[in-house]
């Protein structure tokens, strides 16, 4: 269809211009669409199938908007609807929306189909054919329902057969109580609403099955009438067959055996069904069987959609939501028990209302301009599209000859603004339409620049600048862009030109700043605007904060010093560990600097100082630490004493106020207060914290919980410590009420394959908030049952529900009651019924084998409706039957590999090289594994082997070397040699050509010979396969520097001596090892050998050995490994135990002092008994034994001084002394002096020796010379 001629050149010419063809784009500047003209567009309207509520007015819904603004007309079953002549409707203002009073009015009189029209002067736009029907809930028709009598066994149906309503309602079947009838495999209801019994059983006997249908568009409920049902096995039908014949109807007259499946629904072998895409489709299989049978469903042309599927009523609906094409096709349900099977085969057609493929879109051109509004829509059958513009056909409506109609296509060329109007797309089929509006609204406007004037914009140098000029006219103008003055039009580097206008600076600098000018022009007219650049300095922090350490109690300073753009204000933040700065009066924050004084360990953190500008900003960060101070020793810190005076007031149901009075600080402030409460209701004697307030506080306002009897004490706590409790307060009880909360962390999960665990942590006392505890637990089988099963239970964590299918998902509800009331609603969490083992394996395994220990496995994964559960994974058992190391107990363990649950494949590493494997595959779920696959076998091939197991030197020449090894343990293949490489090695700088020699795999030793001789060797040896060379072993060797002695002794002349340091270790060295050891042990001892080092020397001092004990020692020679090469004849070394070392008193200084004061105070001593014998005087004996004492009446101690080298002789008596027989000197009774007691004499020592036993008989005799002051000074010797 066409207004003008289609020649091949128009549409070519179009086909061209589409892709290039570029519709105007309006900006959303209010004020520019406030003033362009615009056709209607409708903005909002009613669906197109609209049911009322009776009992309420009917709004049917049209707004719209245009330029100028749009007038609104309706239609009426396809005719004008007036609505000035009927006063119940009225239209709002400035709007198309219908208000239609029904009140006194049957609402059924303005049923119909409605359509709105909105119109200007440059077209008109209309809305959906809205029909709108009055809702419905019809009442049930009476009828009279007999008592039903079924054999035991049999299958029963009880039918509801609703009144039909508008909607249809839901229904369910309840008791008198209403509560729902359980359902089960066995007992549920169909989509028609019926109950089907499969078999009734003896416990199905009851007066109260009804039936109920909720309307829900006007939210009523109607019931019909209970239905009696009474099973009967065959003896009790004989002995009531009289009473019930006449007004019951009986079923069932088989004997109650059990039989195969039938279909009750649906009755057929074989059924369609017909859905449109995007619906959602349920179909049904109901079967009757003794026992229960089970149903199963499969698509026979595909897979059933994992995703939008779902099993419902027990498996025996199969609903798929969101249809789409791909679930057309044939599916099956089978019903299956142990006597039969059968099938029932569905063939399903999926059908399309159109939908969108691609809606039209409004279209703004300019005159001259060409354009494209298209219409595609999908459907099945395919949708007719039919166009109509200002609402009239197309065929109908005035002829343009800018215009051109094909099919789902209007093009247009060279349009003029009397072309401006809104064309409607219809497209329809047999299943439904779509209607859209589209305008082409043709302008011709002069270019007008939408930036504020003289805008300025701001950056920060070396970052983009982005200079807007937005702009609109019709033709769309073009840009230009002047700096300054408009001499020259801005080009290249550094200016970017976007195409909306925008111009871009990449990097700005600060001769890029001043003023721009973007011009728009187009062919009616020109316009212009001003902006303005101004590029800052960056913002920098030149002295950032340091890390500081810190004694607690003292200042600490942060700096933060900033060079900013001076235009720019900055405004400092200064954060710790990311967050806000605690707010204390000890945080200080000025300029520059952040200020903390009277630091605490509470202190310690990161802080951040954060310089913000309106363009940039610049942070830097420095870590304080805070460590003790040293205390001052005459303060004496201690706890704090109890608080005291606790006092209640504002009693509240829920809340108190506590005040008390602080105990004495002991010279430690308070740093803050903890209170505690004892609940004497429920747990006496027992204290909790309640709350913490700051030790500047001394009342604090308490929440209380309901149901407790509290008892208040409060503790104070400084640096040292916490104080004692105080004396409690008196007991305030708050009143019982309803709890506050439910049970946390309520969980849902199967513990078998029927049945599902509820547990939740239970309320503490606290949180019960009265008596009578108890908890309500409600479960429903998710998108099955749209009511809540419930049972309360008494105070516990946990309830089971039996009787589940497997792994279904559960909505679960747990709600805290108590005697005063019920919980807030809980909140409604989801868990599964229990995990039933998987019933199938996975398919097609297949093994691929990469290298000599990687293989590859792939399978089929098991099918969904197998799992039985969440499938968790799968797992590849595999182990090796043949290897080359058999001899291993652990190569033919059993291993396990476990992969992601949509995992297809899976690698099995480190496998043994040249061995055979076995495997197969399992899938498993939270309850284990399945079944397994058929075995596999596979082997891998030769690899590379492994080291030889060992390498050593077992003989040395003097220009030879013999060496040894044995096969690998891990031979990996079959060996086919070895490779010994050698070279010298007798410096890091001197590494010799390295030699190699192949060797049959039947070698395990070599003798190499014309060796040089001195020379040290390293020899590598490695193992060979097909597969190639294996690592290799390392050893080194010495060849005997002297020939002459292979033999000897490396060690020889070891001697021991004592020195000042320790012990000397002497010996001669032979050998050519430089690495040597003095090793020794306590003799008889167990311990361990130690070991010192040598230097290069031939002696070697051990320092180490403790005095008195006897020791071996040896001499050690090792090579490079720390294996030994030489030692020497052990030799037994006593350490003799050492005196104290000997010094030179005499030449002490405090020696010489003391002597000194020693023999000035004797010769005092002397000079006072020499006066006291001139002058005849006397002394008491005791007086003189005092001062000295006798040394064999008081013998010197062990531990007395003794100086220099002593010897018995310096206390021998001089010539003609005499010592008593006795050894003991007699005191006399009498106080006489000495002078008068007879046979007294001096000992060299000074002391006096003698014998008096009373007054002597010879007469008064004195000493003839006097003390001579060397004996006195002997005395101390």
């Amino acid at each position: 269809m066409m207004d003008r001629p289609c020649d091949g050149r128009f549409t070519l010419l179009l086909m061209f211009l589409g892709p290039i063809i570029t519709a105007l784009e309006v900006p959303l500047d209010p004020k520019l669409l406030e003033e362009l003209p615009q056709p209607p567009t409708i903005i909002h309207q009613s669906p197109k199938d609209f049911i009322i509520d009776p009992r309420d007015n009917v709004v049917i819904h049209c707004e719209a908007k245009g330029k100028p603004h749009p007038r609104f007309s309706w239609t009426r079953n396809g005719t004008h609807f007036d609505i000035d002549k009927d006063p119940k409707v009225t239209m709002k203002p400035h709007s198309g929306t219908l208000v239609i009073d029904i009140s006194g009015e049957k609402a059924d009189a303005y049923e119909g189909v409605y359509q709105c029209t909105a119109r200007n002067e440059l077209g008109t736009a209309v809305s959906n054919n809205i029909i709108i029907r009055q809702s419905r809930s019809p009442l049930w028709s009476k009828e009279k329902i007999h008592p039903i009598m079924a054999q035991e066994g049999q299958s029963l149906i009880l039918q509801c057969r609703p009144p039909a309503g508008l909607p249809p309602p839901i229904i369910f079947w309840m008791d008198n109580n209403f509560q729902r009838l359980p359902q089960s495999r066995r007992v549920s209801q169909g989509l028609n609403g019926d109950l089907y019994f499969s078999n009734v059983q003896r416990e199905d006997s009851r007066n109260d099955y009804i039936c109920y249908a909720r309307f829900p568009h006007t939210q009523t409920i109607q019931q019909k009438q209970p239905i009696s049902v009474r099973v009967l096995n065959m003896d009790s039908i004989n002995d009531t067959m009289d009473a019930f014949f006449n007004e019951t109807d009986l079923f069932g007259d088989k004997p109650d055996e059990e039989r195969a499946p039938t279909f009750m629904v649906p009755t057929d072998s074989d059924s369609t069904k017909l859905v449109l895409r995007g619906q959602t489709l349920e179909m049904e299989c109901i079967a009757d069987g003794l026992p229960t049978p089970e149903i199963s469903w499969n698509k026979l042309s595909g897979e059933i959609s994992n995703v939008r599927s779902s099993f419902l009523n027990f498996h025996k609906t199969l609903r798929i939501k969101d249809v789409s094409e791909a679930d057309a096709g044939e599916y099956r349900c089978t019903a299956r028990n142990r006597h039969g099977t059968v099938h029932h085969n569905i063939r399903v057609t999926v059908k399309a209302a159109p939908y969108w493929i691609s809606a039209p879109r409004n279209l703004v051109l300019a005159p001259q301009d060409s354009g494209v509004i298209t219409c595609r829509a999908g459907g099945h059958p395919k949708p007719t599209i039919s166009w109509s513009m200002n609402g009239v056909p197309i065929e109908n409506a005035p002829q343009d000859l800018s215009r051109m109609v094909e099919d789902d296509t209007i093009m247009f060329s060279e349009v003029q603004t009397d072309s401006s109007a809104v064309y409607q797309c219809n497209a329809s089929n047999d299943y439904g339409y779509l209607l859209a509006n589209a305008f082409i609204n043709v302008l011709a406007e002069p270019p007008r620049v939408l930036t504020p004037p003289n805008k300025v914009y701001q950056v920060i140098m070396n970052r983009p600048a982005l200079l807007e000029c937005v702009s609109f006219g019709s033709p769309i103008p073009t840009i230009t862009w002047f700096k300054e003055s408009r001499s020259s039009t801005l080009e290249g580097d550094p200016y970017v030109f976007h195409l909306n206008g925008t111009l871009e600076i990449h990097a700005s600098q600060t001769q890029n700043s001043g003023k721009y000018t973007c011009v728009a022009r187009n062919s009616l007219g020109i316009s212009e605007n001003h902006v303005y650049l101004e590029v800052k300095e960056p913002t920098r922090i030149l002295r950032p904060p340091e890390y500081r350490v810190i004694q607690r109690n003292r200042n600490v300073v942060f700096e933060c010093k900033v060079k900013h753009d001076p235009s720019l204000v900055p405004v400092t933040i200064w954060m710790k560990d990311n967050g806000e700065l605690p707010d204390d009066d000890r945080f200080r924050v000025d300029s520059d600097r952040l200020t903390i004084t009277d630091v605490t360990e509470d202190d310690a953190g990161l802080y951040t100082c954060i310089i913000n500008t309106t363009l940039d900003e610049d942070s830097a960060s420095a870590f304080l630490t805070v460590v003790e101070a040293t205390p001052t020793p005459s303060v004496i810190y201690e706890k704090p004493d109890a608080p005291t005076d606790l006092e209640l007031t504002d009693h509240d149901a829920r809340s108190v106020q506590l005040t008390w009075t602080p105990g004495d600080e002991h010279s430690s402030p308070i740093k803050k207060f903890l209170i505690q409460y004892e609940d004497g209701l429920h747990q006496g004697g027992v204290w909790h914290n309640l709350t913490e307030v700051p030790g500047t506080k001394t009342t604090a306002h308490l929440k209380l919980s309901p149901y407790i009897h509290y008892s208040f004490r409060v503790l104070a706590l400084n640096d040292v410590g916490f104080s004692r409790p105080s004396v409690s307060s008196r007991q305030y009880k708050t009143s019982p009420a309803a709890p506050d909360e439910n049970p946390a962390d309520v969980k849902a999960m199967g513990t078998e394959h029927n049945n599902l665990l509820i547990s939740w942590k239970p309320l503490t006392h606290l949180q019960s908030n009265g008596p009578g505890l108890q908890y309500k637990v409600m479960w429903r089988q998710q998108d099955v049952e749209t009511e809540w099963t419930s049972v309360t239970v008494a105070n516990v964590a946990k309830f089971l529900v039996s009787g589940t299918p497997t792994f279904v998902p559960y909505e679960v509800m747990v709600q805290a009651v108590n005697d005063y009331g019920d919980g807030p609603k809980p909140a409604v969490i989801i868990g599964y019924s229990g995990e039933d083992f998987p019933s199938a394996a996975p398919d097609n395994v297949q093994v691929q084998v990469l290298n000599s220990t990687l293989a590859e496995v792939q399978w089929t994964p098991v099918p969904p409706k197998s799992v039985r559960g969440r499938l968790r994974g799968y797992k590849i058992h595999y182990r090796c039957e043949r290897s080359p190391q058999r001899h291993h107990s652990h190569h033919c363990d059993q291993m396990t590999e476990i992969f992601n649950p949509n995992k297809t494949r899976g690698k099995l590493p480190n496998l043994h090289p040249y061995s055979a494997y076995s495997l197969y595959v399992t899938a498993f779920n939270g309850k284990g594994e399945g079944p397994v696959s058929s075995a596999h076998h596979f082997e891998t091939p030769e690899g590379v082997p492994g080291f030889p197991s060992f390498f050593r030197v077992v003989g040395s020449d003097f220009d030879s070397l013999t060496l040894e090894w044995g096969p690998p343990h891990h031979t990996n293949g079959r060996l086919t040699g070895y490779s010994l490489k050698y070279q010298t090695v007798n410096s890091s700088a001197d590494v010799g050509v390295l030699e190699e020699l192949e060797l049959s795999s039947n070698h395990s030793s070599v003798t190499l010979h014309n060796l040089k001789h001195s020379t040290r060797y390293k020899f590598y040896i490695s193992a060979k396969t097909q597969k190639g060379f294996g690592p290799a072993l390392t050893e080194e060797a010495l060849t005997i520097i002297q020939k002459a002695l292979p033999d000897g002794p490396a060690f020889g002349n070891m001697s021991s001596s004592p020195c000042e340091d320790g012990t000397l270790i002497s010996w001669e060295y032979w050998g050519a090892e430089n690495h040597l050891y003095v090793e020794y042990i306590v003799d008889n001892s167990e311990d361990d050998w130690q070991k010192e080092k040598v230097n290069g020397s031939h002696f070697h001092v051990l320092k180490g050995l403790k005095e008195g004990l006897t020791y071996k020692v040896r001499m050690v020679a090792r090579g490079h490994d720390n294996q030994t090469l030489h030692h020497s004849e052990e030799m037994l070394v006593k350490v003799p135990a050492m005196v104290s070392p000997q010094v030179d008193i005499a030449t002490q200084g405090w020696f010489i002092g003391l002597m000194s004061a020693i023999a000035l105070l004797i010769l005092i001593l002397l000079i006072v008994c020499f006066i006291k014998r001139n002058k005849g005087g006397k002394y008491p004996v005791k007086e003189k034994e005092d001062a000295h004492g006798d040394p064999e009446i008081q013998p010197m101690k062990e531990d007395d001084l003794t100086f220099g080298e002593y010897s018995d002789e310096d206390h021998k008596p001089l010539k003609g002394s005499r010592t008593p027989s006795t050894g003991t000197v007699k005191r006399d009774e009498s106080d006489e002096s000495l002078v008068d007691s007879g046979d007294t004499q001096f000992n060299e020592d000074g002391s006096f020796i003698g014998q008096y036993s009373g007054r002597s008989e010879r007469g008064t005799h004195e000493s003839s010379e006097p003390p001579s002051p060397v004996n006195a000074m002997n005395s101390f010797v």
